[in-house]
């Protein structure tokens, strides 16, 4: 490592390790609360798989799409889709749901603690 990223002592500073750990309690502090809101238990956004699972439930979609996550393509299409159902069944656009995708760190705290609440999702339309 270059000299001018080290320390006196020969290591490396803990402060990017400091804001990772804040960043990333922020996140799940915030999505605790997004389930929370969908009256959903909070303790269910941090278990992985299940997490997801329960977000399915939360914006009302099949629970076959979790296999869809594991094929390549297919997987960041279904990412988005949920995002954005996710902002929409808060009450929000289609916008904030790009930006639950793609700022996670800044938009799950707004939809977590802000004033959105959870609305349901619509029934599927009768075919």
């Amino acid at each position: 490592m270059p000299e001018e990223y080290m320390m006196e002592n020969g290591e490396g500073s803990a402060l990017p390790l400091i804001i990772g750990l804040l960043v990333m309690i922020v996140i799940i502090a915030g999505g605790w609360k997004i389930f929370t809101k969908a009256g959903k238990p909070g303790w269910a956004s941090i278990i992985p798989i299940y997490s997801f699972v329960v977000l399915l439930d939360i914006v009302r979609k099949p629970l076959w799409w979790l296999i869809l996550c594991f094929v390549p393509i297919v997987n960041v299409v279904i990412l988005i889709i949920v995002s954005i159902e996710l902002a929409k069944v808060f009450g929000k656009g289609t916008g904030f749901g790009i930006g639950l995708l793609l700022l996670s760190p800044i938009f799950v705290p707004i939809l977590g603690f802000g004033s959105a609440q959870y609305q349901g999702a619509p029934a599927p339309a009768a075919v």
